[in-house]
């Protein structure tokens, strides 16, 4: 097993990285940015293979990450995750340099400082970062500094796939049967048990100077249900892989279930990467199976997902099919509201936000409802959940937030129709039969029976009276009619194309 890809001894000098020459007394700065692990990172493995004294740094430069910047839960989880990698490399003996400030500014700081001569990281896909690191990688190189980026995150890189006529993806079946097949790269060696560190590290400013926490604690759910950790990461691959996978195709559906990996905020922040996951399913599982094979096609989704993105950047503001930026919408910020606090009326839906609000996470298949409702019954813009989600999931990922929400909106690739309307009733009847997801996160409707647990408002008022409800006042009646809410959203689109 190599340490990292093959051609990798093409970017240095090959008498550093190929013929095991001694170590350099010259350090290397490792920049880590979403890929907060040891394990499987290629980027660190080089500078082990190089030689010389290592400097794990990490910079934080919120205004670089233009209008995207990390939302409120992701920048809790991302302190939680610098604090475990801290902790990882003072285990080591080293030490995680944090700084803050320009990206480029802090490099050639920090070179001054210790006297690298070389910079590595991991590349990131999500613009304005691909254009900053390009720049970052350009000027480096003229004040002589040696720079190199690697591959960490994804199976295959966005300019790896096109179609037979050369034009990205836009859907995703054919994406998967163009690469589903390829081989995928071995794991970056283990990290090894000691790391070479400089005699003296440079100044580092405390995690709590880099202000990620929320000032107010409406975070207290979030450390019971998360061990925001690379060991957490393996922990529930392995959990996942031991036997919840053989059920995922049809579980996943389930949000009463724990039928997921839950491992998409570790993917979004590198404490696990897609390689580690696609090699442990290979050797544990058997692909010729539905479930195992419909887990990697959801990371595969992931892939495809970034793809769009890089091909087109635009999306994360503008619809991928122009036309939908006339789409007639309407915006009411009390509805708005109602949806982002669960107060809809309708369960599932209700259910869903609130899990999102006390947790930072939200199951897949109420993600597909709660956003259908939103865009569909209510016609909001999409953007304005895209918004939401973006500032409350602990695994906002521009990519994939980007894409599903186009899907919801019919105007992204691989879209769903717009005439496609989830009924929110019978999705929560369906994926949760007996209501007991509804029960733990809209407590107030709990001592309904299943009957009744999605549509209160059909309920016989003894029954309501026995569970202690007035609708209206303790619950809400539904925000809008399903069929009302479906007939608005039709004649949108019909005014919208005629």
């Amino acid at each position: 097993m190599r340490c990292f890809p093959q051609d990798a001894c093409k970017l240095f000098d090959a008498t550093l990285l190929c013929k095991g020459n001694m170590p350099e007394k010259k350090p290397t700065l490792v920049w880590f940015r979403k890929d907060l692990r040891l394990a499987d990172n290629v980027a660190l493995a080089a500078a082990v293979e190089v030689g010389g004294p290592i400097i794990p740094i990490f910079v934080w430069s919120e205004k670089e990450y233009g209008d995207w910047s990390p939302g409120a839960a992701s920048r809790w989880w991302l302190h939680q995750a610098l604090k475990s990698l801290s902790e990882q490399w003072n285990v080591k003996g080293g030490q995680l340099i944090l700084r803050e400030g320009d990206s480029i500014e802090v490099l050639r700081a920090l070179i001054r400082e210790t006297g690298a001569i070389r910079v590595l990281w991991n590349r990131r896909y999500e613009p304005p970062l691909r254009e900053l690191d390009i720049g970052i990688k350009r000027a480096l190189r003229e004040d002589g500094v040696e720079v190199e980026s690697f591959n960490s995150s994804l199976l295959n890189e966005p300019h790896t796939a096109s179609t037979g006529s050369g034009q990205p993806y836009k859907v995703y079946t054919p994406y998967w049967n163009k690469v589903k097949d390829r081989e995928i790269e071995p794991l970056a060696e283990s990290a090894p048990r000691t790391y070479l560190f400089p005699d003296q590290f440079p100044s580092s400013v405390s995690l709590q100077a880099l202000k990620l926490l929320p000032e107010i604690a409406w975070d207290s759910g979030f450390y019971d249900r998360w061990d925001v950790s690379e060991a957490g990461a393996m922990k529930r691959l392995s959990d996942f892989l031991a036997g919840p996978v053989d059920q995922y195709a049809t579980d996943r559906d389930r949000p009463d279930y724990e039928g997921t990996s839950s491992l998409s905020p570790y993917l979004q922040w590198g404490q696990i990467g897609p390689r580690q996951i696609v090699h442990q399913l290979k050797a544990k599982c058997d692909l010729t199976q539905k479930g195992p094979l419909t887990y990697l096609k959801e990371v595969y989704w992931r892939e495809f997902a970034y793809n769009v993105l890089y091909h087109f950047p635009q999306t994360p503001d503008q619809p991928l099919r122009p036309e939908y930026a006339d789409f007639p919408w309407e915006h009411d910020a009390s509805t708005l509201k109602a949806w982002q606090t669960g107060h809809t009326g309708y369960p599932i839906v209700d259910a869903g936000m609130r899990q999102l609000w006390a947790t930072g996470w939200m199951h897949n298949r109420v993600r597909m409802i709660v956003s259908s409702l939103l865009v569909k019954h209510l016609l909001h813009n999409w953007q304005e959940g895209a918004k939401w989600f973006w500032d409350t999931l602990v695994d906002a990922d521009l990519a994939s937030n980007t894409l599903g929400w186009q899907w919801s909106g019919g105007c992204g690739a691989d879209a769903a129709p717009y005439f496609r309307v989830f009924n929110p009733i019978i999705q929560g009847q369906k994926f949760d039969p007996e209501g007991d997801y509804v029960r733990r996160w809209v407590p107030e409707i709990r001592k309904l029976p299943s009957t009744f647990i999605h549509t209160p408002w059909e309920a016989p008022e003894g029954i309501l009276q026995y569970a202690g409800i007035e609708l209206g006042h303790d619950y809400p009646r539904p925000i809008i009619d399903h069929k009302k809410g479906r007939d608005r959203a039709l004649a949108a689109l019909a005014q919208f194309k005629s």
